[in-house]
């Protein structure tokens, strides 16, 4: 073969390199760049150390710059699922372990009365569960979750025996067709069961922002909400995007003489960015606990 033939065969093949790589990038994006909620796409796990713990703030350093539940490793702890992937249905079978500095982790500090909470939810905010596993002698969580097919991402909020509190997330694959993803506006008033919860209140970014949620049944405000996990109401706020993790409660606790059983809930959250947050309250009346739903967006802080 002479030396002009050579040199357009390697040029023709730079080319059909360079296209596919460009197909290629169309279709996975930049990296590190979340999923497109409702494009069945799962992200790729983060296993950098980043020491954030379940309120956002890393404990060890007082940084706030990574929020809780964005990494799957953080401070000698993982949250390792089973199976990464998952089928659809109801009451499906998720297991997995917490792995610290010496093997699995087999015990936990009491939080709002649980070794651990687990929160799972869609990347389109949609199927938001906060569930308890039970815990096996040899550390193995097992739970059950009901899972409709896209991307979904699940977070363990626990505190190991002479730790500190952590928030580790994950990436949950459900294959099956995804359609569009709901349109899912700001709103602050949220429907469930015949209930009408209504939020007042703004975030702000950096700052200590109180929010105020009103429970009310046909029109009549409820006073007599029962705890649950310690409380009136808990309530979690994942960031838009990259679902970034914040694990908030309320002011007072019943039984201190002075919090009363509704209608309203008061929380303190403090979010790290501007940006639209979607909020769950979960509250619990008539022996039955219950979620309201609500997005709001997050201003720029002084």
């Amino acid at each position: 073969m002479n030396a002009p033939i050579r040199v357009t065969g390697f040029v023709l093949g730079l080319a059909a390199v360079f296209g596919i790589a460009l197909a290629v990038g169309d279709q996975v994006g930049p990296v590190g760049e979340p999923a497109a909620a409702g494009s069945g796409e799962s992200m790729p796990e983060h296993t950098e150390d980043s020491g954030e713990s379940g309120h956002g703030v890393d404990e060890s350093t007082g940084s706030t710059d990574v929020p809780g539940g964005l990494m799957v490793s953080s401070d000698g702890y993982t949250l390792a699922l089973q199976h990464p992937v998952a089928q659809a249905g109801r009451g499906r079978q998720v297991t997995f372990v917490i792995n610290g500095p010496d093997g699995p982790v087999t015990t936990y500090d009491v939080l709002h009365e649980k070794r651990l909470h687990f929160i799972a939810v869609r990347r389109d905010f949609t199927g938001f569960q906060h569930v308890h596993p039970e815990l096996a002698p040899d550390g193995t969580w097992t739970t059950a979750l009901d899972l409709t097919p896209g991307p979904w991402r699940v977070f363990a909020d626990f505190k190991p025996s002479g730790g500190d509190d952590l928030t580790l997330g994950s990436d949950l694959a459900v294959p099956g067709h995804v359609g569009v993803a709901p349109d899912r506006p700001a709103t602050r008033v949220s429907t469930v069961d015949g209930y009408t919860v209504t939020l007042a209140g703004d975030l702000t970014s950096g700052e200590h922002s109180t929010l105020k949620l009103g429970v009310a049944k046909d029109g009549r405000p409820v006073t007599d909400l029962q705890p649950y996990l310690g409380a009136y109401g808990h309530l979690v706020a994942l960031r838009g995007g990259d679902l970034a993790y914040l694990h908030v409660h309320p002011e007072g606790e019943p039984g201190d003489g002075e919090t009363k059983p509704g209608p309203a809930v008061e929380f303190v959250a403090e979010v790290p960015s501007v940006g639209s947050y979607h909020l769950y309250l979960d509250f619990k009346h008539d022996g039955v606990v219950r979620t309201a739903e609500f997005a709001l967006d997050a201003g720029q802080g002084s």
